[in-house]
């Protein structure tokens, strides 16, 4: 692998001399104040329509005929900057850029190059900054990056509190959610709540939804990319708040100046510190609370080689005193490479660990009190990843990004411990794998108008031993269990490493004229581990299988169109896009199964899936009103057909997906009033999400009722709709005053109107009558909750 590497870029630095007559100019763009690497920066030479952005690491490249040029070097929320130069030979030209000043008629808060909207040949990306959410009324003050998505076009959750997001009929296992390209399996605080990534440690999210790169594989339908900062490499800094649910503080500085970096940021709320210390003897005992914790070191070794050392760990506990207690949590830690190997060909080599496990309990295993039972359950997901990933800038036109990544899993599904008086331990299987992955495309601008990306990753997976395999005659189940199989350590159980390993991608742009543009884009994806879950949203304890001997791979393909516009110099934006996207080998589960159990595959059953729709977005980010109204149409279905009821889900025939919503709504408004105050409000409302309510009911015993069900979602629960408002009050002071300590205060008002929008509806024996069922209307919040919180740094 090696070898082909080397061969690899010899071929290309001998390539890149015959390009007569053109000289290169390449170089690091980062922020002025703190020296972090600026993402997505415009550079272009004036007048020529010739230039590239910035890549993930601040560095460019492009290449000219020899003269004299203005290279210009644009990015939303900074000072634009041009350089004049003589072009005789290949330039390295490192930027420093500074923030526009704070006046108020150009507020600007985006991280992204000027027009990027439109002449970027990237669609259904959503790219959001801290600065930017910061501004959007949240739950408890808490900066949510997850809530936030949610308000934009093609992402939703299947309630208030619930686990994960869903984009464009996807379910919440299919987005690939990294943090400094590690892995994040569980990305929710408080089963839902909140998310894991604290905003003062955090650079830049960026959401793409379809035209999915290359380089990046292994989920159906979505990859977050979430960038931690790299610390501020001038002079100490610190920030942080003091919240009704929790504090968080972040602290960064120069190891080195202007050479290493580092930047340390916690977070913990502590509701249990009340409840400890309530008087109050059933909440005393009782455990509710989550922390997390990003580290990261940065060491520029010279203008050529870069390092990075960075890590998240996070963990929720949950527990009621004498009864139940839970605890999850991520770990990952991340070391990077960047090898600027010539000022046309660029090397990131990444080395991941990610770790997501759980647990679940009663009582104390070594200490059975007077309950005399005791139990607990664990479970676990380990990971090991390593990417080569390289960038050749060809041209001026043509940039071509290629690599390979392998992945090793380890999947601990659960061990069982037991003590009535003796201890016992039932372990279920591990199962272990391997996914390799090949990858290249390449970004073209065929003409002054026309743009295209095109790529193919090819990837495999293989599930292999030491584990002992059940054998089957039919369909799995226990009854039609008739052996098992042994194998031994590194043994191949199954390989998928066929043509269906091809995952071809491609995007195109092409401008109509210099605001408005049309794209398409395709891709194929696919995914070889899935998360098994029976309920309406998925919970931390739910348990991560891979693809197998009884569970397939699933596949996606999604084709999109769109028309983006800005208008008014910019100031605002507008696009539309469609889709259609169909989905295979999904797994889902039989009918009142349990999923808790060692042999998986006999409750699981494989169907098909579409989704599609429109999402409208119109969007400002200056001045001081800014803010964006998102609105999507959209369905998202399954099927699972077999012979039988015992194989099939509502006869056959396709059904609702759990977050099948057919309209969605939000509206989000910012106003920054003075240099003291800005206010904010979003609206969201969205269709009634997809319930199965009974038809009948049976008496099972002595007068007790059950609920009969029949086809699978065909009701649905009452729409939501809810009002959110904020405040943020600066005081004079900081800066101003020649003072580096700069405070502020959030004040919040979440759920203004008191809407008890519900998040399921069931049904139960009506306690007074058990000859009746009710309807019981769960709803997470269903009244006012205010917030305030206190900002602070220097």
């Amino acid at each position: 692998m090696r070898k082909i590497a080397l061969l690899l870029i010899g071929v290309l630095l001998f390539s890149s001399q015959l390009y007569a007559q053109k000289f290169t100019i390449s170089g690091n763009i980062e922020d002025y104040d703190n020296g972090e690497s600026l993402i997505g920066v415009s550079i272009f030479a004036e007048g020529t329509g010739m230039g590239t952005t910035s890549n993930t690491y601040g560095f460019y490249s492009f290449s000219l005929s020899p003269g004299k040029y203005t290279i210009v070097f644009q990015y939303i929320g900074y000072q634009t900057i041009r350089k004049e130069i003589d072009l005789k030979k290949d330039i390295d030209l490192d930027i420093k850029m500074k923030e526009e000043g704070k006046s108020l008629d150009a507020v600007e808060v985006t991280t992204r190059g000027a027009d990027a909207n439109v002449k970027s040949v990237e669609m259904s990306v959503t790219e959001i900054s801290a600065k930017e959410i910061q501004k959007v009324p949240q739950l408890l003050g808490e900066v949510d990056v997850i809530r936030t998505l949610t308000l934009l076009p093609g992402v939703s959750t299947v309630g208030e509190g619930a686990n994960g997001f869903n984009v464009r009929g996807g379910n919440v296992d299919q987005n690939l959610i990294l943090l400094d390209e590690a892995p994040v399996f569980n990305s929710s605080h408080l089963f839902g709540f909140f998310s894991v990534f604290n905003a003062d440690a955090v650079q830049s999210f960026k959401l793409y939804k379809g035209g999915i790169p290359a380089n990046y594989g292994g989920r159906l339908s979505s990859v977050l990319d979430v960038r931690q900062r790299e610390g501020n490499s001038k002079r100490f800094a610190a920030q942080g708040g003091l919240g009704l649910l929790s504090s968080r503080a972040t602290v960064e500085g120069p190891i080195i100046k202007d050479k290493m970096s580092f930047l340390l940021s916690g977070r913990r709320s502590y509701a249990d510190v009340f409840t400890r210390n309530s008087g109050n003897e059933d909440l005393a005992g009782n455990i509710l609370y989550f922390y997390d914790f990003n580290g990261k070191i940065n060491y520029r070794i010279n203008r050529k080689h870069r390092l990075f050392l960075s890590g998240y760990f996070g963990r929720d506990a949950l527990g009621i005193a004498d009864f139940v207690n839970f605890n999850w949590g991520n770990a990952t830690a991340t070391l990077r490479w960047n090898w600027t190997i010539s000022n046309r060909l660029f090397s990131n080599t990444t080395l991941v660990y990610s770790d997501y496990d759980y647990a679940i309990g009663s009582g104390d295993i070594n200490d059975l009190g007077e309950s005399g039972f005791a139990f607990r359950l664990d479970s676990r997901l380990r990971n090991y990843k390593f990417n080569q990933q390289f960038t050749w800038f060809a041209s001026s036109d043509i940039q071509v990004d290629f690599g390979y990544e392998g992945i090793y899993y380890d999947f601990q599904p659960g061990k069982s411990t037991l003590n009535t008086g003796e201890i016992s331990e039932e372990i279920f299987k591990s199962e272990f794998a391997f996914e390799p992955a090949f990858y290249a495309s390449a970004e073209q601008k065929i003409n002054g108008n026309f743009s295209i990306q095109y790529g193919l990753r090819y990837s495999s997976f293989y599930n292999i031993g030491a584990r002992d395999v059940p054998i089957y005659d039919g369909i799995p189940s226990e009854q039609t269990r008739i052996g098992t199989e042994s194998f031994g350590r590194g043994e191949i159980i199954e390989a998928y490493n066929g043509l269906n390993g091809l995952e071809p991608r491609f995007s195109m742009n092409y401008s109509l004229n210099k605001t408005s543009s049309i794209k398409a884009s395709y891709n194929r994806t696919r995914q070889y581990i899935h998360l098994i879950s029976n309920t309406t949203s998925p919970t931390p304890l739910d348990t991560w299988r891979p693809a197998g001997r009884f569970i397939q791979p699933a596949t996606a393909n999604q084709v999109a169109a769109g028309y983006f516009k800005n208008l008014k110099d910019n100031i605002y934006e507008f696009s539309v896009e469609a889709f259609y996207k169909h989905f295979n080998n999904l797994v889902d589960y039989r009918d009142g199964a349990n999923i808790i159990i060692d042999d998986i595959e006999t409750a699981l059953l494989t169907g098909d899936g579409r989704s599609y729709g429109m999402e409208f977005l119109v969007r400002k980010q200056q001045g001081k009103l800014q803010g964006w109204v998102a609105y999507t149409l959209s369905r998202a279905e399954r099927i699972v057909e077999g012979d039988d009821p015992f194989t099939s889900i509502s006869d056959g025939e396709w059904y609702p997906a759990n977050f099948d919503r057919l309209h969605d709504l939000s509206i989000v408004v910012t106003y920054t009033l003075s240099k003291k105050w800005d206010f904010g409000a979003n609206f969201a409302y969205q269709t009634g999400r997809p319930v199965t309510f009974p038809v009948g009911r049976a008496e099972v015993d002595n007068g007790l009722f059950a609920p009969v069900n029949t086809l699978r979602n065909s009701s649905r629960i009452p729409d939501f709709h809810r009002l959110d408002l904020s405040a943020n009050y600066t005081p004079k002071g900081g800066k101003e005053n020649k003072k580096r300590w700069e405070s502020s205060w959030s004040f919040g008002i979440y759920n203004v109107y008191a809407r008890r929008n519900p998040f399921s509806v069931f049904f139960r024996n009506n306690p007074d009558n058990p000859a009746q069922n009710q309807a019981v209307r769960l709803a997470i919040f269903g009244t006012i909750i205010p917030s305030v919180t206190y900002n602070f740094t220097f």
